[in-house]
């Protein structure tokens, strides 16, 4: 198996990326972009960058859920997570069987034509996401269980940006504040990030230096923006400005425009 040669320039640059992917995705999404670029072009084929990627992305989750402020809001926010669950990983086992039928290409464009609307969204009608999340509200309906079973479905074939899309669904659809919808994000990328390091784990397409490397980048990350940015009086504006860039380069690989991994 193919592996990395760390010195300490490669060192260098796995733990800075580490470190930028784990606040945005903590604060946005696809912050993968970094970390996979990064490996790959410290020489990894694509196939064991995407389960060495795995590492980092699920210490990063830990460490993210772990960090948030125990506030008597943050326990309901987490709480309420659990209806999310189930759709989202019966729709990444449904993913993970199909993927061998489904064109993968398809799919990404049938995404980026999606977060073009999200992003068409954020710029022309901001008002729609910067909204206080409604206690009175049902957060809970059939249209938000389907859309988290897609979220687990596409999950299982790309993932990157899945962060994004599943913003999207809390704001748009459950009509969560983009800080609520954040924390929430948060514990869901946990649950969706296990699984999927454990089947790279045992199918040993990790290279473990290089893995864990990044990963010290990205707990770092991920702490600093769970336990400080996503609090900060600030948040929803520099949320709203990452998501931007993570749609803009999401949209531009969905089509094949730039490569990110």
């Amino acid at each position: 198996m193919q592996e990395i040669e760390l010195g300490t320039l490669e060192i260098i640059i796995l733990v800075v990326c580490g470190f930028g992917a784990g606040i945005i995705n903590t604060i946005a999404g696809n912050g993968s972009a970094l970390t996979l670029s990064a490996l790959i072009f410290l020489g990894l084929p694509p196939t064991l960058a995407n389960g060495t990627n795995r590492v980092g992305a699920f210490l990063q989750t830990i460490t993210s859920v772990v960090s948030l402020r125990q506030t008597k809001r943050t326990r309901m926010l987490l709480g309420e997570a659990r209806w999310v669950f189930i759709p989202s990983i019966l729709g990444s086992i449904v993913g993970a069987f199909l993927a061998v039928d489904i064109d993968e290409v398809l799919l990404k464009r049938i995404i980026g034509v999606l977060m073009i609307l999200l992003l068409g969204s954020l710029l022309l009608n901001p008002k729609r996401w910067n909204i206080s999340t409604d206690p009175n509200r049902p957060k809970r309906s059939k249209l938000g269980y389907l859309m988290f079973f897609f979220v687990g479905v596409y999950t299982g074939f790309i993932q990157m940006g899945v962060g994004i899309l599943m913003l999207a669904i809390l704001v748009l659809i459950s009509r969560y504040a983009l800080k609520d919808a954040n924390i929430i994000k948060l514990i869901m990328g946990l649950v969706l990030a296990t699984a999927p390091f454990f089947v790279f784990a045992f199918s040993s397409t990790i290279d473990w230096k290089a893995g864990i490397t990044v990963a010290v980048g990205q707990v770092l990350g991920a702490y600093i923006g769970a336990r400080y940015i996503l609090y900060h009086p600030k948040a929803f504006i520099w949320t709203k400005r990452v998501l931007i860039v993570a749609l803009v380069f999401s949209v531009l690989e969905m089509f094949d425009l730039i490569r990110l991994y």
